[in-house]
């Protein structure tokens, strides 16, 4: 998959279901979600870069760098960068390389046909709060991640 594939499905209407629903249990549905580091807190822009702020999380016991509408950790927005050269940390690049990491579980043709329980459990590892992650964080529940997708406009199959 190349950068112009990932442009070439994101606006796809159950893709952009999907990452609406992937950002219900992030924490980063609303405007400003974009702009989200783990915890809560937000970073400035511009200009849209990773914040690479480590974060401690008391539920975990651990530090996080988790950052963005999808909660890139800094390793992983490097990875992808590397991967298909996003420019910057914007909105578009974060939809763009969320897409990515979909494709990379193997998910991306579910999200397109429409078998999103499926497509959830195989994205489940990538973002801790999908339903029947283990990651031992708070996910959300499959009804309300299927309504959040609906209610966005994706179909279910």
């Amino acid at each position: 998959m190349t950068r112009d594939d990932l442009r070439e499905v994101v606006d796809h209407p159950n893709v952009r279901a999907f990452l609406k629903a992937i950002r219900l249990g992030e924490g980063t549905s609303d405007a400003k979600g974009y702009q989200r580091i783990v915890g809560g807190g937000e970073f400035r822009v511009p200009p849209w870069a990773h914040p690479e702020r480590p974060v401690y999380i008391p539920s975990i016991s651990d530090w996080s760098t988790a950052a963005g509408a999808y909660q890139f950790l800094a390793k992983t927005w490097k990875g992808l960068v590397k991967k298909y050269g996003f420019e910057d940390f914007s909105p578009a690049s974060q939809d763009e390389a969320a897409v990515g990491l979909i494709a990379g579980r193997g998910a991306l043709d579910d999200v397109l046909a429409g078998n999103i329980e499926t497509a959830i459990w195989k994205c489940r590892q990538e973002w801790a709060s999908l339903p029947g992650s283990a990651h031992g964080q708070r996910t959300e529940p499959l009804a309300r991640v299927l309504a959040e997708y609906k209610a966005n406009g994706g179909t279910i199959a």
